[in-house]
């Protein structure tokens, strides 16, 4: 018997990225109240590399991969809106934008905990001391999370971000793909990337720990170097934790889940529709949960470049 097959996505400007597989598809709402639809095919590095696609090695090329897709999903729903007023983004600001996501997620995240490290108390023992720090990046991550959700103009993405849930929900329990029974579902997903960045951060507490506490240059060069086996552990967990009932497991889960009321809020009709139109663009009509009673849904005014 075939794995349901796991569909991802996050939330753009005034709208929804799905990704399923070997497609992605970004649909946004536009100002005339349409909904527009970009679906692209992309080919993932493991199915060139089958290498790639090992146990933890996987989980930290999705990572990557995720983070291009993201950002090129947000440019692409950022240019959508600008097209209106005739405007471009050019290619040059899109790498602007990846570098400066990066420097700042590594500097605040990684960089900077670790320097705050310094102000305990001299002579703990180097567990102690990653323990701090740990505790330091976990208070950055949920101030920065804070700080994001005063941001009026974030509402409206939090929203389009519990449609997201939703309609991923709603696919995943095999219900056709309208509007009222995806509002049935809960905009808080075991699979969410808020659960999956808390996990990062408590399991870099623990592997950081094996390496003691060397200098600061070489504890940056360490966390730097470590990201993407703790972004693969990460990934592991989350995926087990998504298809196991066990009530350790569920435990795991469950401040991942908390931690979304900061990220997710209740979207209204429209927010889920533009979910289930991106969903609905990157299903195959191959995949048995996918069968076709379980994908209509009606996206009026869809203005399509497929």
């Amino acid at each position: 018997m075939n794995q349901p097959q796991l569909v991802g996505g996050q939330a753009v400007l005034e709208g929804v990225m799905m990704r399923c597989q070997d497609r992605i598809a970004i649909a946004c709402r536009r100002s005339d109240n349409s909904i527009s639809l970009i679906s692209e095919q992309v080919t993932p590095l493991a199915r060139r590399y089958p290498v790639l696609g090992w146990p933890v090695l996987r989980g930290a090329v999705v990572f990557f991969e995720s983070l291009i897709i993201g950002v090129r999903a947000l440019n692409l729903s950022a240019a959508e809106a600008l097209h209106e007023e005739g405007e471009e983004i050019e290619s040059w600001q899109s790498f602007l934008v990846v570098l400066l996501g990066l420097g700042l997620g590594v500097a605040l995240f990684f960089i900077l905990p670790t320097y705050l490290a310094r102000l305990a108390p001299q002579g703990l023992h180097p567990v102690v001391l990653n323990l701090v720090e740990g505790l330091f990046r976990l208070a950055i991550f949920l101030l920065y999370l804070f700080l994001v959700t005063r941001w009026s103009e974030m509402k409206r993405v939090f929203a389009y971000h519990g449609a997201e849930h939703k309609a991923i929900f709603c696919f995943e329990a095999g219900e056709p793909l309208r509007v009222e029974k995806a509002q049935q579902y809960s905009t808080l997903h075991p699979r969410c990337g808020t659960s999956f960045l808390l996990l990062v951060m408590v399991l870099s507490i623990l592997l950081f720990s094996f390496f003691g506490w060397p200098s600061l240059l070489q504890r940056i060069a360490t966390r730097l170097l470590l990201l993407p086996l703790v972004a693969g552990l990460s990934y592991e967990v989350i995926r087990l934790t998504a298809r196991s009932r066990s009530p350790l497991l569920n435990l795991l889960v469950r401040p991942g889940l908390w931690l979304q009321r900061m990220t997710t809020a209740e979207p209204d009709n429209g927010q889920v529709e533009v979910a289930l139109c991106a969903l609905k663009a990157v299903l195959s009509p191959e995949m048995p949960e996918a069968a076709p009673e379980n994908i209509t849904v009606d996206c009026p005014g869809v203005n399509s470049n497929v």
